[in-house]
């Protein structure tokens, strides 16, 4: 028996708005990400879906209670799918860490590397293909929804593909994508790769919750 992931990547943050590095920080959806976190939810709806696993980051949150919602499940929230811990790189934006960092980011373009103060990248890679291989052994088939981050997918579709673990990775998550992947089969498929069609999509007004909860939501993050 297969399972099917369908491996999400959060919504735009406000710090994906700047263009800032987020790591573990715990930016809230920007305006625009309240709306693909809605788009991302009708795109769920009435799908039989399994299991519905998330991020605790702020951002991974509301983009999985949303989805929740549409499809009537809870979120069973997994600390191990955080963002990789990005150091003393976390707030910047490309501009300040080439001009402080020239070589690193000079290597950092071609080459996996650790992070200065930050989670060492075996370490990273190591979680994310155990919290991955973890949720997909709950499950001896159906279709499971992960909603993490570029990073944590990025790991674990190279390790899922046999990448090289130490160049970086020739492709990328855009914000509120959906990849899909088999596993458990003769061979793990890859079904679909950063799939954004939902996102050209109008909710209708009576689907679109996006703004729901967001002062029950500032609160818990004080």
């Amino acid at each position: 028996m297969a399972v099917r992931l369908y491996l999400v990547r959060h919504a735009e943050s406000t710090w994906n708005a700047e263009g800032r590095v987020q790591g573990q920080a715990d930016p809230p959806l920007s305006e625009r990400g309240l709306t693909q976190a809605a788009q991302l939810a009708y795109r769920f709806r009435g799908d039989t879906i399994t299991a519905l696993y998330a991020s605790t980051l702020q951002r991974a949150r509301q983009t999985a209670e949303r989805i929740a919602k549409a499809a009537d499940l809870p979120v069973r929230f997994d600390d191990r799918l955080k963002e990789h811990n990005l150091g003393l790189f976390t707030g910047l934006i490309w501009t300040e860490i080439v001009a402080q960092y020239p070589e690193f980011a000079k290597s950092w373009m071609e080459q996996a590397l650790d992070m200065p103060g930050g989670e060492k990248h075996v370490a990273f890679r190591r979680r994310a293909a155990g919290v991955m291989q973890d949720i997909v052994a709950q499950h001896s088939e159906g279709k499971i929804v992960v909603v993490s981050h570029g990073g944590i997918l990025g790991e674990y579709l190279a390790y899922l593909l046999g990448l090289d673990p130490d160049r970086r990775h020739p492709f990328r998550f855009d914000n509120a994508s959906v990849s899909i992947v088999e596993v458990g089969g003769v061979m793990s498929r890859l079904h679909r790769l950063n799939d954004v069609s939902h996102l050209m999509v109008a909710v209708p007004p009576s689907e679109d919750h996006s703004h729901e909860d967001d002062d029950e939501n500032d609160r818990e993050d004080v």
